[in-house]
């Protein structure tokens, strides 16, 4: 005759053993993904929301008006970690801008700081000094005879 293995009690302890590991791997979680959340977002988008929502046709608008100039932008950052800027209207390229620049780094770790821009020998803008490593947020204005175009482009 063959004896059947005997089985063990499902016992007080074995409950609270498997109540333990549920619960703890659930806060793991919850403090894995609070930690990322809070590392990860500078914690407001704009100072107040009411204002803002106030001002979204304006911004609408001057959005229309700066698509309607038909300017072409071509923004890159090149290997030795300098800004590259080309804008063109109807294929040729646009001369004599005025350009103001700040880059910030979007989560607000590193200061804001001014970037200058100097023209190139092909008629192009180039960043007098390199950016820094890592991700950085370009925001840009630049002015051609009468006409403003504003820009925000994430470098990395």
């Amino acid at each position: 005759m063959i004896d059947k293995p005997t089985r063990r009690a499902f016992t007080g302890w074995h409950m609270t053993a498997i109540l333990v590991a549920f619960f703890g791997v659930v806060m793991t979680v919850n403090f894995v993904m609070a930690h990322f959340a809070m590392s990860t977002f500078g914690g407001k988008v704009v100072e107040n929301s009411y204002v803002a929502s106030q001002q979204y046709n304006e911004w609408l608008a001057r959005a229309d008006a700066q698509d309607r100039l038909g300017w072409e932008r071509a923004i890159s950052v090149e290997r030795d970690r300098h800004v590259r800027l080309v804008f063109r209207k109807d294929g040729r390229l646009l001369e004599d801008m005025d350009v103001t620049a700040t880059i910030a780094h979007p989560l607000g770790r590193a200061p804001s700081r001014p970037m200058r821009f100097e023209a190139g020998m092909d008629g192009t803008l180039r960043s007098a000094e390199a950016l820094p490593a890592g991700r950085w947020r370009l925001d840009l204005s630049v002015r051609h005879a009468a006409n403003e175009a504003r820009y925000r482009i994430d470098l990395r």
